[in-house]
């Protein structure tokens, strides 16, 4: 299953590594771009480094590593540091282009990118971003996108719709899993963070962004299907078994995108 919380953590902090891995995160993402001074990039990277040559496998196989963008000074530095430590699920800030997705593949071997949307270009070439080799699945950087259109979100999110629909049905046709909902800065605020993930199902997200242990455990909660759901999943499978084709449950016909949204259910269980 594709995680559905991805935690940050800055890369200069290793003494929250831990806590960060320990707080149910399906994905633990060491940061080295927005969470991170320039003087300290260079000691971030070190202490990644050295994380990397103690760190379990699980804890490997959860981490992503978030780069700084292809125009960065500090983009070779941390291409040298994810094919050194052998961390190859990278982040990408600033996705505007395929080309940029190459040049981490080059860089990289077997690259997995998340490609972080984050601005009108970004959105512009989304779909060609979503169809290139090695990239994983997209992430909204709705901040940063606000930023560059000059969008007020805090009570508007739905000037960030279109660009939200774009990135769900790019992500759709080129096979990816559905795309990440970005953070939630409000770290107490646990009414507003659920209705961010909220607006966010509503245009196909499957993830989010967390920027707090907090977060993740109320997302997973909110993403999970409620009781009833998994009862009435388990009682269209068990029609559909006992009349293929020919179904009836509840006064209503059982066709082929009932049972395929029962099974879905099922699997967002982890059944």
């Amino acid at each position: 299953m594709a995680p559905r919380t991805y935690l940050f953590v800055p890369g200069n902090r290793p003494e929250r590594f831990g806590k960060a891995f320990a707080s149910g995160a399906d994905a633990v993402v060491l940061d080295l771009e927005d969470a991170v001074a320039p003087e300290a990039k260079g000691a971030a990277r070190a202490a990644i480094a050295e994380w990397s040559g103690q760190a379990s496998a699980d804890q490997r196989a959860r981490a992503v590593l978030r780069i700084n963008d292809a125009a960065s000074p500090h983009f070779a530095d941390d291409l040298s540091l994810s094919r050194n430590a052998g961390l190859g699920a990278l982040m990408l800030p600033k996705a505007e282009s395929p080309d940029q997705i190459h040049a981490v593949r080059a860089a990289v071997g077997g690259a997995q990118v998340l490609a972080l949307i984050e601005s009108a270009r970004g959105v512009a070439n989304v779909d060609a971003i979503a169809a290139s080799e090695d990239v994983r699945r997209l992430v909204f950087g709705t901040l940063d996108f606000a930023l560059d259109l000059d969008l007020d979100i805090s009570e508007q999110p739905d000037a960030l719709a279109h660009a939200a629909s774009r990135l769900a049905i790019a992500s759709r046709v080129a096979g990816l899993a559905a795309p990440v909902a970005g953070v939630t800065p409000q770290i107490d605020d646990e009414a507003r963070l659920l209705a961010d993930l909220a607006w966010a199902r509503r245009f196909g997200f499957g993830a989010k962004l967390c920027i707090h242990p907090t977060q993740v455990a109320a997302i997973h909660a909110a993403l999970a299907p409620s009781p009833q759901a998994l009862d009435w999943a388990r009682r269209v499978l068990a029609a559909e078994a006992a009349s293929p084709g020919a179904a009836r449950l509840d006064g209503r016909m059982i066709d082929r995108p009932v049972v395929l949204q029962a099974q879905r259910t099922l699997q967002r269980a982890g059944h």
